[in-house]
This record gives structure tokens, sequence and C-alpha cells, in this order.
């Protein structure tokens, strides 16, 4: 039950989550949006001038996902993944014991839809993924917290993430040396030099520019709609610790929210925790945790900052906190529960087992845990973005009987 359970053995299991697409297998939908409005979706394809961590002699690139407010469109759903992200992940379908082709995961629609005007104006929310994971498989909380009026910019690490794939069809797969340490330090440099500068490229679209490398058309008012004077971050396991190390460099993002990430980049003896655990940080962060059930005794620990031997990053960064903070947890939730693993790995039924599916996304109830989701992670925007406190926070709610405040 070390820390490497949430980071460093995420990224053995990370390609389960969405085989590519078979004509004649399952097929899964997404659950319903929650939130009152339309959705709306591009992909933006971004280009900095600093060296490639991974091809110091190339640029670093970037995409992202850009999800918002929309006016009613007959444009068509986005997909889920791109065929080559989809292709990539399905290479390690095995791991959650299916069989290549049993899972048409490439039918998948979100209920964003492409070129679709974007409606008013709102805060920004940023997203990174888990280490070696995709910003594809969290596509449905995007597209929910979008419906609920926030523009969601998605993220890939590119040469880090399982796949990223380019306009034109080139996809560009992980380069990293799991087997040598120091590469997560540089993953999480690039990480936070990726944020930083896709917040730049949102500026320049605010100003009335087109930063897309091809050049494509911006949806109709995006521009128009970027509120930065109100900017969230979040992000799932790596991501979360992203999200925390980003604010300790940048104040413009006002927020963040550390989904069951710990926050260290060195582990065991190399143990070094980021500089948001040893300074923390003078705006508000939440902590949101899950269980982690030991494959060895079946015991099952809490992620939280109350267990600093499962994850001392969590209880150190929780001391040194200085701004708002909760520690909100999701019992019998698993690590990939914060992930569309949620919803699709209970309409599997078919060709996974019981056994598996508890492994994967534990045994909370699924629609009461995306709920859960849902209205916590939008009531903490809404309450340190646009101001709005839907009484969330004072305490548990019977209305989620699986959601409790550590803190």
């Amino acid at each position: 039950m070390r820390i490497t359970a949430l980071t460093v053995a995420a990224i053995a299991t990370l390609g389960l989550v969405t085989p590519a697409a078979a004509a004649t297998g399952l097929r899964i939908a997404m659950p319903a949006l929650s939130g009152r409005h339309a959705v709306g979706t591009a992909e933006l394809h971004l280009v900095d001038g600093r060296p490639d961590p991974w091809r110091p002699a190339e640029d670093r690139e970037v995409m992202v996902t850009v999800t918002y407010p929309a006016h009613g469109s007959d444009g068509a759903r986005a997909p889920w993944m791109t065929s080559g992200v989809a292709a990539a992940v399905d290479r390690e379908a095995g791991l959650l014991d299916i069989p290549n082709g049993a899972v048409d995961w490439g039918s998948t629609r979100r209920h964003a839809r492409t070129g679709a005007p974007v409606l008013g104006r709102w805060p920004v929310v940023l997203f990174s993924p888990g280490f070696g994971s995709a910003r594809e498989l969290s596509a449905g909380l995007a597209d929910d917290l979008a419906s609920r009026g926030y523009v969601v910019v998605s993220m890939s690490h590119t040469h880090e993430s399982l796949a990223v794939e380019f306009p034109g069809g080139r996809v560009e797969p992980p380069l990293i040396d799991q087997d040598d340490p120091t590469q997560f330090k540089t993953a999480l440099d690039a990480r936070v030099a990726d944020t930083r500068f896709v917040l730049d490229q949102l500026g320049s679209i605010a100003r009335g520019h087109n930063p897309d490398a091809e050049r494509d058309p911006l949806p109709r008012g995006l521009g128009r709609a970027l509120d930065l004077s109100r900017v969230g971050m979040f992000g799932h396991s790596y991501g979360g610790f992203t999200a925390g190390e980003t604010m300790v460099h940048d104040r413009r993002i006002d927020a963040g929210m550390n989904v069951d990430g710990a926050m260290s980049h060195g582990f065991g003896d190399g143990y070094r925790p980021g500089e948001v655990v040893t300074r923390g940080l003078d705006r508000p962060f939440m902590l949101v945790g899950a269980d982690f059930v030991d494959p060895e005794t079946g015991g099952v620990v809490e992620h939280s900052h109350v267990t600093p031997s499962f994850d001392p990053t969590w209880a150190e960064f929780w001391a040194n906190q200085r701004g708002w903070k909760r520690d909100l947890h999701f019992d019998r939730g698993t690590h990939y529960s914060f992930t569309d693993l949620q919803f699709a790995v209970p309409q599997l039924g078919a060709v996974i087992t019981p056994e598996k599916q508890r492994e994967v996304v534990g045994g909370i109830d699924a629609t009461r845990s995306l709920t859960a989701q849902h209205e916590y992670f939008a009531g903490y925007f809404d309450l340190h973005l646009k101001g709005r406190d839907r009484g969330l926070f004072g305490g548990g709610s019977p209305q989620h009987p699986d959601v409790r405040f550590i803190a």
C-alpha cells in the first residue's frame, strides 16, 4: 500500500479504458448531461517554441479539447476518441481481461457537438489527466461540467500520454522511460509548462486571435466566452498533482482540485514531494480520494490526509495549506471511479467478470458516484469561481450517501 499505487502503478493499468472500434462489439453509451446547457466542443493543435523534453530538436506540441455551453445545434456529436487513440488503447484491452474487438469503443459519441456556436461568457476550468493517460478518458466529466456553465479545456501531455493524435492522423506514442525515476520530474515540469502555455493561448483567443496550428476555424463566440479573470484547474491522479504544482507557479489559477493523485515525483527512498506539498497554497484547493484495496491482504485504506502511511503528500500538504481546503472521500470507489470507466465498465457485463469490475471501479454504485462527482465538482467551482454557495461543503449530505468529508 505505497504511494506508487496512485501514480506509477496507474501507468500499467491505464490502457484499460477505451479500446478501439470493432464493428460487431458491445457498444457503450455516455450518461446524460446533468446541466441545463447544450454543449459544444472543438480540438486545438497548439505549438510552443520550447523544446520538447523527449524530442529536444522539435517544438513542443499540445492537443487540447475545448468544451463549452452552446446554442442548440444540429452538428454532429463528437467521438469519444479519435481512431488513433482508440487503436492504442485497444492494444491494452487485455488488462481488463477483455479480448480485442469484444467492445465497439469507437462507436461511442459524446453529447458535445462539433461546430456549435458558443453561448454566453463563462469561467474557464483546465483539466489534466493521469500519468500516461489521455484527456479523452475524462470526456464525460468535462462535458457535464460544461453543461453547468464552464468552458472546460482538457489537455493531453505529448510523449507521456498513452497516445496523442494530431490533425492528419499523426499519432504520437509515449516515449517516457518508466524505469528512469528522473523522468517523473521531467513529466511534471512538462505538464506545468504545458498548462501555462495553454493559458497563454487562451488569452490569445480572448484577444481575437486563432493560435491553432492549422488555423482551423474556432467556434463562433469562443473568444468572448473566455472569462480568464476566473480560472480553475483540476486533474486526475498525476493530473491532480499537476493542478497544485501549476498553482504554485502561476497565480492566474484561482482554485484547484486534486482527484486521487499523490503529489510526489519520486517514491520510496527517492521520495520527492512537490512544491505544492512543502509550500501549500493561499488559494482554495480540494482533495478528492477513493479507497485502495491491498491486493495481498484485501485490506481497505482510504486515500485521505489522515492516512500518511499510504500517501504522505496529502498529510504534508494539509498541514501547509493556507487557503480554503476540504478532503472529500468516495467510499467504495477506486482510483478509476473518477474516469469514464465509472460509467463504461458497468455496461460491459457480458465480457468482463464481476471481480474485474470491482477491481477497476469498486463497489460504489455507478449512478450515485457520477451524480456526486457532477454535483461536488461543479459545486466547488461554483463556490470559488462564481461566488455561489450551494451548501455542499458544510458537511455530508443524505442525497450522496457514498460521499463524506474527512475534513
